[in-house]
């Protein structure tokens, strides 16, 4: 098991951690297999999404704002509770392939840490079963 640990900079914000996750997995010496990327924090996800535009992200964290604003009225005591509704609609992990060293990604397809609660300290676990 791996751990990449991240630095977020905004209150909602997606980060591209493809490389991070590909170099993680051949620095162990892999090179096939099944590897599940997973984030233990309930107001940020792990999610697939298209890595070529950065617009669309900016899209991607409007529309999920739309679905749960942060100004709402809920019942959650703290302030952040959008975050972890947010959090629970992309969830917490993906499953890649990964054969001859080669993540087996879509041809526009990233790994991305979804924030939804910071500037935070982010833990990510990359694990992988050989295959």
């Amino acid at each position: 098991m791996m751990e990449i640990v991240l630095q977020t900079k905004h209150t909602s914000e997606m980060i591209d951690i493809t490389e991070m996750v590909h170099e993680a997995v051949i620095k162990k010496g892999i090179k096939s297999g099944l590897v599940t990327v997973f984030v233990p924090h309930t107001t940020a996800s792990i999610i697939l999404f298209e890595n070529i535009d950065p617009k669309l992200r900016r899209d991607f964290l409007e529309a999920l704002g739309r679905v749960a604003p942060a100004k709402h009225p809920y019942h959650h005591q703290g302030e952040n509770a959008a975050a972890h509704i947010k959090s629970a609609l992309c969830g917490a992990r993906v499953v890649v392939p990964m054969e001859n060293a080669k993540l087996k990604l879509g041809e526009w397809q990233g790994i991305f840490l979804c924030e939804f609660d910071g500037p935070r300290e982010r833990k990510v676990i990359v694990q992988v079963v050989n295959g």
